[in-house]
């Protein structure tokens, strides 16, 4: 379908903007972008099938206020929330309220285009397989008890400073441990971690 090939941005940047562009009508997508949530929202595109990528943080109404929007209007979309460093514990949040993924700034072409097809994938497919999340939730039972405080705190969106502090650890070690989380866990980055834990603990 046309629409599960469409992409929408909403960027108050005007570079992020057109290079998201260019970038995503060169893999195949259709694009519409808008400068603020508000002009996306006087327009059709909120209930129109396809994905949302949109900056977390805007001047008037931001990311989270536009997913909350949408989800009270039961809005199609499939929703990527861009983020930068120091906003990941917010892309968290947003990712709890349903979104589909992250991708920190400067985003990669490559994982933000992976993303932007699993998002499309589940447009199509509304729930990911059970033994999909069966084989997570193998993967979670290998971690050590230290290893799962570390990914709980990577799940809150806690930077590594931080759960040291609350692990009474140094920073060094919960690099340590929070590398082999993902390495048991077979998790790609922070945000395919982050996802893979919600949708075990919806499932």
């Amino acid at each position: 379908m046309v629409g599960e090939r469409h992409v929408f941005v909403v960027d108050d940047d005007d570079a992020v903007r057109d290079s998201l562009a260019v970038l995503l009508e060169s893999a195949g997508y259709r694009v519409e972008a808008f400068s603020a949530a508000a002009d996306f929202l006087q327009s059709d595109a909120p209930r129109r099938p396809g994905c949302l990528i949109v900056d977390v943080r805007m001047p008037g109404m931001d990311g989270l206020a536009l997913q909350r929007h949408l989800n009270a209007q039961a809005s199609p979309l499939a929703l990527i929330v861009m983020t930068g460093h120091a906003d990941v514990a917010l892309a968290v949040q947003v990712m709890k309220a349903g979104a589909v993924d992250f991708v920190e700034k400067p985003f990669d072409s490559d994982a933000l285009l992976a993303s932007l097809d699993d998002a499309m994938a589940r447009v199509a497919h509304a729930r990911r397989p059970a033994p999909e999340a069966a084989a997570f939730a193998a993967r979670l039972a290998l971690l050590t008890p230290r290893e799962h405080e570390v990914l709980d705190g990577l799940v809150a969106g806690d930077p590594n400073k931080v759960i040291a502090f609350n692990l009474k650890i140094s920073p060094r070690t919960v690099e340590i441990h929070r590398a082999r989380v993902m390495e048991k866990t077979q998790a790609s980055s922070l945000s395919h971690l982050v996802r893979m834990v919600l949708e075990a603990d919806g499932a």
